[in-house]
């Protein structure tokens, strides 16, 4: 049920008419990079149609710029899926492989990964295409949210080594879920996705920060709520439903009621504090090129909102029902058929 819940969003955003272009080459790569290991594991990747979310999510990067979007965001979704909450004993190795991904946009371009794994070569290959062009300024941006995001998942992970997994508050959650979205650097990314940067001063007003964190809140709280039942087959209990079933008693419908509740909340306020966007930008002084770059910043969160919304409500990573080795592996509490964390 969850899957199909939806909601009404006041902006439509376009699709990529490189879909199909970019799609093939990045099938391709995935295999090429090792980073899926089995018919079964591709089987799964493919149905989770990654492809169409970075086109919608990306939908004015060129052909060879969406093959590298792609590419990225696969990286980022199959490591996430190799936390296995029944095997806390991986904490350490997920500790070692999330610094190297967080290292390796602090380095020069095409140094290899000192932690060799499928997911650090990938990493490391397109992030020499992601920053090409960038300035220093949006590259260390970037790099730092895209850092909090690991530590956060790091964080998770230790949490259930330590036997503490589900036991957040909902304030404490809802904080936490703000980081392990990773809509930060996602939205960062919407800037190399088109060649432009937002101002500098624009990213550091209170109003840009409070609209990136609303847009975060929104998007987390939405794939919390279309991943429900994934998430329950794996017995992850990092989720806002099922945070507020622990927390507040009473059935799984008014768990997910008041979900849809808050989502609704953030997606609301998020809207008002758009409409004050031009205000923003005649205090700041900007002039006609940093006001263009400010309106594809809005749009690059929109895109995200929009598209990642769409994706979510047909993507078979968030299927109710599952059969086959995908769906063994989640009932034993993993993520992931293939394991891409060795060498």
């Amino acid at each position: 049920m969850p899957q199909d819940v939806t909601f009404d969003l006041p902006f439509d955003t376009p699709v990529s008419e490189h879909l199909e272009y970019a799609r093939a080459r990045h099938l391709r790569w995935i295999w090429d990079m090792d980073l899926v290991r089995s018919k079964a594991g591709f089987e799964e990747y493919k149905s989770w149609d990654l492809p169409q979310a970075a086109a919608r999510t990306y939908p004015h990067a060129s052909a060879e710029d969406m093959v590298v979007l792609m590419n990225w965001f696969s990286l980022a979704f199959l490591f996430d899926d190799q936390f296995d909450a029944n095997r806390p004993d991986r904490a350490d190795r997920i500790a070692d492989v999330a610094r190297e991904l967080i290292a390796t946009p602090l380095r020069p371009s095409g140094i290899r990964p000192r932690v060799v794994c499928p997911i650090t070569l990938a990493w490391a290959e397109v992030w020499q295409h992601l920053s090409d062009g960038m300035s220093l300024t949006w590259r260390t941006r970037f790099a730092a949210s895209w850092g909090r995001f690991l530590v956060a998942h790091c964080e998770e992970v230790d949490l259930a080594a330590r036997g503490l997994a589900g036991t957040l508050g909902l304030d404490e959650y809802a904080a936490f879920r703000r980081r392990t979205v990773g809509i930060h650097h996602s939205i960062d990314a919407g800037e190399r996705s088109r060649r432009f940067e937002v101002p500098a001063q624009v990213q550091a007003h209170p109003l840009m920060e409070r609209m990136r964190d609303l847009a975060s809140d929104t998007i987390g709280f939405m794939n919390d709520i279309h991943s429900f039942e994934r998430e329950r087959r794996r017995g992850d209990g990092h989720n806002l439903i099922a945070v507020l079933h622990r927390e507040r008693g009473g059935s799984w419908t008014d768990a997910m009621q008041e979900a849809y509740r808050m989502t609704t909340l953030c997606l609301d306020e998020y809207v008002e504090l758009e409409a004050r966007v031009p205000r923003m930008c005649d205090e700041l002084g900007l002039d006609e090129k940093q006001r263009d770059g400010v309106r594809m910043g809005v749009e690059a969160i929109q895109h995200w909102i929009n598209g990642n919304y769409v994706w979510g409500l047909s993507s078979g990573r968030y299927a109710a029902a599952k059969e086959g080795p995908a769906a063994a592996a989640e009932l034993a509490g993993q993520g992931s058929v293939d394991d891409l964390l060795a060498v």
